[in-house]
């Protein structure tokens, strides 16, 4: 796997990771009155760092804002149990990724013994 590659794969389990703990957060706090549920960006962050190299993509940190929109409304569980949901199915992807990657070259250094 490239640097780069390797690099936004671990940017991106870092944000996903980041994102369930802030989810779970909001589910737990479902019923406390005037809280704001937080929301965590990174995608469009490490897209535009990805053009720009390995040291760049490291450099991304994740940002966690307030939702603004769920000002004076109830939160909607169904959409944060949706978030969470989306959430572990891309860092499942991930791992799957490494996973593979890992095993190709498990198979490579195994036929050059």
């Amino acid at each position: 796997m490239d640097e780069v590659s390797a690099a936004l794969i671990s940017k991106a389990l870092e944000g996903l990771h980041q994102r369930s703990l802030f989810t779970a957060q909001n589910l737990a706090n479902a019923n406390s009155p005037d809280y704001r549920p937080m929301r965590v960006s990174f995608e469009e962050s490490l897209r535009r760092a990805s053009t720009l190299g390995p040291e760049a993509i490291r450099s991304v940190r994740p940002r966690v804002i307030e939702d603004d929109s769920a000002i004076g409304t109830a939160m909607r569980l169904d959409l944060e149990l949706a978030a969470a949901s989306q959430t572990a199915m891309r860092y499942r992807a991930l791992i799957d990724i490494l996973g593979r990657q890992m095993a190709l070259s498990r198979a490579v250094a195994a036929m050059g013994r």
